[in-house]
Parts: C-alpha cells; structure tokens; sequence
C-alpha cells in the first residue's frame, strides 16, 4: 500500500524515556486517595490506568520483542471488544498490586521498550493502525507514534484526574498532535467532496502547526504546512481541544464549538471527528 498520503514520517522514539520520566515522577508524588480518583475512562481509576500503561509494556514486548502470540479473540469477538476484555482482565487482577508495584514495572520495562523502538526500521511495514487505515499494514513509524502517542495520553488523564498540569510541553506533545492529524484522511473518507477539495487545520498551543489534507483521484492526503491551493474549509483549533476529541474525551459538537471552522462548515466539522483510537 502506498502511505504517501499520509505525510511525512515521525520518529518519536527519543522521547518514550522523557514521557516515562514524567510520568514516574508523578506517580511517585501521589497520595494514596489519588490513586483512587476517577478518570475519563469509563469505571477506571488512576490505578487501574497504571496498571493499562504496564500492560501495554508487557504486551509489546512479549509480542514484538519476544515473538509470544498468546490468545486471540474468541469466535465473533472482534478487535475492539477482544482488547476491552483483555485490558479489563489485566486492570482486575493489579487491582491487587501496590501502587509500588506498578511503579517498578513501568521503570523496569520502559527501557527495554526504548531498545525495542531503537532496533527497529521505522520505515517497513508493521501492525496495522486502524483509525489510518484499517486492515492494511501500516508503516512502523506510525505504529510507533500511536504507542507514544496513547502513553502520553493516558499521562494526560491521570494528570486531569489528580488536578495537576498536564505533560504538555512542545517537544511532549508535538508527535501527538502530528500523529494524530494523520486520522484526518480516514475521517473525511465518506464526506461528499470534489476532487480537488481541500481542508486546512491550524493548531494552536503546544504541538500546534498547519496541516492540510486535499482530495486526490486516490483519497484524501494530508502534509504539513499551509494549503497551496484556496481551501475549502480551515479550522483553528487548539491542541489541548485536538487530543481530547480524538481520544473521545469530548465530543465532536464541543470540539467544533471550541474550534473556529470558516469556509464548508460540514467538511470542517468531519475533519475534527477523526478518531485516533481503537473503538
């Protein structure tokens, strides 16, 4: 498959072991009652968004690094809900572990997890990313971006559930953003257009930049910087706005209401229901 259409390549692998490092530190600062304090996720705890981020160690490293294929989905489970019952199945038994515990675990695994992204070709083909391209195999340095991206995001729930700042300086958030915008494309897929018909997305704030993405004989693609061409729609919208839609922490009307959309209001609503997680 050619994934031109989806922009420049991002290498977000130097920054794990800085997100890390600022998610151990706060974690370290939290008092027992924090650690019970609810959260964005549906039923989910501070603890038990821990416990997911260890998880999600485990997982690709048994998998990626180690070859371990453990089960996979029951006969008409299919992939959102296989990865809701294995999340939960994990989140119920550290449920028993110290906060301690799972403090270790992510300071211990995170390194090796650094020496897995390290040693790999981000430009071949990997694990496909479904809120891109569902199905196919996608390059791994969108794989990779979407495993820094979902860390950085889980930080930033914790972070709101416990009144803290967030993570969210420019070189943090940057990658997410970026990574983020390339669920653009999917999202406008069924949006009646003409070829030719473009969409500029500015973002402010930290990570914040242009992005536009134009209809092709192909599909819709999208790059950085401003659109060469008269778009037919252009939203400003601000970063902390972007992850929080994408990640369905907001919906897409408040979204649209935080942003400002001139030109097609239709075109720049779709471009702000892009998803950028599994569902």
């Amino acid at each position: 498959m050619d994934w031109t259409w989806a922009g420049p390549p991002i290498d977000a692998r130097p920054l794990f072991p800085l997100e890390r490092a600022e998610l151990i530190s706060l974690l370290r600062s939290l008092d027992g009652g924090d650690w019970q304090r609810a959260t964005v996720c549906p039923d989910w705890c501070v603890h038990d968004i821990v416990a997911h981020v260890a998880h999600d160690y485990l997982r690709k490293l048994a998998r990626t690094r180690d070859g371990y294929l453990s089960q996979g989905p029951r006969p008409g489970e299919d992939l959102p809900a296989f990865l809701h019952r294995l999340n939960q199945e994990f989140v119920d038994v550290a449920a028993a572990w110290s906060p301690q515990i799972l403090i270790d675990l992510i300071d211990h695994l995170g390194p090796q997890l650094d020496r897995l992204w390290a040693n790999m070709d981000i430009a071949r083909l990997g694990e496909a990313v479904s809120w891109a391209a569902p199905g196919v195999s996608a390059p791994v340095w969108l794989d990779i971006a979407r495993e820094y991206s979902e860390f950085w995001v889980h930080q930033q729930q914790i972070r709101d559930a416990v009144a803290r700042p967030g993570a969210n300086e420019e070189r943090l958030t940057a990658p997410v953003i970026d990574a983020f915008l390339r669920a653009v494309p999917y999202a406008l897929r069924d949006v009646p257009a003409d070829p030719g018909s473009g969409v500029e997305i500015t973002v402010s704030g930290p990570g914040g930049g242009t992005w536009n993405t134009r209809l092709g004989e192909t599909g819709w693609a999208i790059s950085r910087g401003p659109a060469r061409e008269a778009a037919r729609a252009k939203v400003v919208v601000s970063s902390d706005t972007l992850w929080r839609v994408a990640t369905r922490g907001i919906g897409v009307p408040d979204a649209c209401a935080r942003a400002a959309i001139s030109g097609d209001q239709a075109l720049g609503a779709a471009a702000l229901s892009l998803i950028s997680i599994i569902r």
